[in-house]
């Protein structure tokens, strides 16, 4: 008998131990499939980042050269008079697609009545096109530069759309056009495939398509390298289930769709990247399961060691899944709860090299969020009373950034958050160097407010920090002055010695006021020899004294050649804006021209 409940419970045990067996093989399986949802989810996430960062850097890019082509003397003159020298602009396109990385660059020249008087891809010439462009009439209005994604009659494309000026006057539009192929090329290299896709209403409305290629005769395509294979799957799927900014993994790819906005924010199509899922680096999942062979052991053990041995191995491979799984991530991949890291891959390391391993890390600090740096646009640990990682969580759509610095080395970084485990409160924290576009964008913003021949700030600055120091002023009260300044004959000084010589004299006299100013005076070149000085906390009797100074340390300075300037100078009047502000000053500095130069008129 006691033989027989022996045997009975021995077979109850074989039975409950392959029911166990076969469970935790199930549930092996699950978590397989949940890690490898994980690993495409922070792909997708890292391919829309990247993709995004190209775009913008080849707006950046496209803005750069549209300014670069603004300042062209021979440009501005053609404009004014209206007399295109069509061979000059078509040697100066040559040169840009030479030197450039990017070989197909428009471009376009309006005249301030927003006719068409220079295409590069066409001899139609002198065409009205404001009732077509609704972009460029407003660029006409606001007086203000303009870039983004735009859909027009010959494609989808990239533009930069700058005023051009001559003597303070608007007399027209130079607009750039460049084309997302040098993108596509880029993301082949990582076995990426691209299709540029724009959104029905506006592929009804190109006349002259670019590609000549279209999805279903309705989508058009704006990329020449998009796969043949890819355009067929994409007709037979229906393209328009990929206008998401989402991911899909179906049949042999991981699909990720990033949508194309005009800069009002409206959708134009979307960037859709093809990876193949074989491309993508993946592990040896089924180092998960237990072997056959595993069973067999596990029968001649007792039971509590078999359980003991499932959720020690279980839990010790399965983490080391996970862990292979961040460590394949090319991008710092933190996994955070909302106090301290708990878990970084091995890039991590490679930023923050003065640590060997996670535990040396969290014996100084107990969160990368330690290194977060306050810059405007970036995000700080605590986001006016909110936690860093419940503000990216919140905010998941909008585009986020971290400045983080370590041993004395910034980095940029853009960061995204999701929620990976809701029991413990885990977050999978992803930064992706964006260093490089960043510091390209910081250098973009200087050379747009700097005057490239006196190193001082330009107009378009100047018009930005008056209204800022006005509505200041406004605000907490405190007074504001302003110092116009001119370089008395001025066109003598070129016409005697060459302009050589009068570039010169603008640098040098330019060196010599920034260095009797106050650092938070601002100082900037408004016209060819004109200058600007904004004086915040000075009352109009302070600014006179400044403006004396200066006109007798120029007068007796004799750099390159001895030169006098004039001074207007005048003070804000609570209430008045910014253009009668700046009309009363030029009053001034008019007077102190027509009474004999070479003086200070207050206004």
């Amino acid at each position: 008998m006691k033989h027989y409940r022996l045997y009975l419970y021995q077979l109850v045990g074989f039975i409950l131990l392959v029911l166990i067996a076969f469970s935790y093989t199930g549930f092996l399986e699950e978590k397989k499939d949940s890690l490898q949802n994980i690993k495409y989810k922070l792909l997708a996430s890292e391919m829309q980042e990247e993709v995004g960062a190209m775009i913008l850097a080849k707006q950046k890019a496209t803005l750069a050269m549209a300014i670069s082509l603004a300042n062209d003397k021979k440009l501005v003159q053609d404009v004014f008079s209206n007399n295109i020298d069509n061979d000059y602009y078509k040697k100066l396109i040559s040169d840009y697609r030479e030197y450039t990385q990017y070989k197909n660059i428009w471009v376009h020249i309006i005249d301030k009545d927003l006719n068409s008087i220079y295409k590069s891809w066409s001899n139609i010439k002198h065409e009205n096109i404001a009732g077509l462009r609704p972009d460029l009439v407003s660029v006409s209005k606001s007086k203000k530069p303009s870039y983004g994604c735009s859909a027009g009659l010959y494609d989808l494309s990239i533009k930069a759309v700058i005023p051009l000026f001559k003597d303070d006057v608007f007399i027209g539009i130079i607009e750039v056009i460049s084309h997302f192929n040098s993108i596509s090329k880029q993301l082949k290299k990582f076995d990426t495939d691209s299709v540029v896709v724009l959104k029905k209403r506006y592929s009804e409305k190109l006349k002259y398509p670019f590609t000549a290629t279209f999805i279903n005769s309705e989508y058009y395509v704006a990329n020449f390298d998009a796969p043949s294979g890819i355009l067929k799957y994409l007709e037979k799927k229906g393209v328009q289930n990929y206008f998401n900014n989402s991911y899909k993994v179906e049949d042999d790819y991981l699909v990720v769709s990033h949508e194309l906005k005009t800069l009002n924010m409206e959708s134009l199509g979307y960037y859709i990247m093809f990876k193949k899922r074989n491309n993508v680096s993946n592990l040896d999942l089924d180092f998960l399961m237990f072997k056959w062979f595993t069973f067999t052991t596990i029968i001649v053990m007792s039971i509590a060691i078999i359980v003991s041995s499932f959720l020690f191995y279980g839990n010790r491979r399965e983490k080391k899944y996970y862990k292979n799984i961040i460590d394949s991530s090319t991008n710092i991949v933190v996994i955070n709860d909302k106090n301290t890291t708990i878990d970084v891959n091995r890039v991590f390391f490679k930023y923050f090299d003065g640590y060997k391993s996670l535990k040396e890390f969290k014996m100084e600090h107990a969160c990368i969020c330690d290194f977060f740096v306050k810059e405007d646009g970036c995000v700080q640990k605590d986001m006016s009373g909110q936690h860093w990682v419940e503000y990216l969580e919140q905010n998941s759509t909008s585009y986020n950034k971290v400045k983080i610095k370590y041993n004395e080395k910034e980095y940029y970084f853009s960061v995204a958050v999701s929620l990976i485990s809701v029991e413990k409160n885990h977050y999978s924290v992803v930064l992706t160097d964006i260093t490089e576009q960043e510091r390209y964008k910081i250098e973009l913003e200087y050379l747009t407010v700097t005057d490239p021949l006196t190193g001082i700030k330009n107009r378009r600055y100047f018009n930005q920090r008056l209204k800022e120091e006005i509505s200041k002023s406004r605000r907490y009260g405190h007074s504001l002055s302003l110092i116009m300044c001119d370089i008395d004959f001025f066109k003598k000084v070129n016409d005697i010695h060459g302009h050589i010589v009068g570039d010169n004299v603008l640098v040098e006299y330019s060196k010599l006021i920034s260095s009797f100013i106050r650092n938070v005076d601002i100082f900037c070149r408004i016209g060819g020899e004109e200058f600007m000085i904004i004086l915040p906390h000075a009352s109009k009797e302070n600014a006179e004294v400044i403006a004396e100074k200066l006109r007798i340390e120029i007068k007796n300075s004799e750099k390159i050649l001895p030169i006098t300037m004039s001074f207007g100078v005048t003070q804000y009047v609570d209430g008045e804006d910014a253009e009668f502000l700046y009309k009363r000053v030029d009053d001034a500095l008019y007077k102190a021209k027509e009474t004999g130069r070479d003086r200070v008129v207050v206004g």
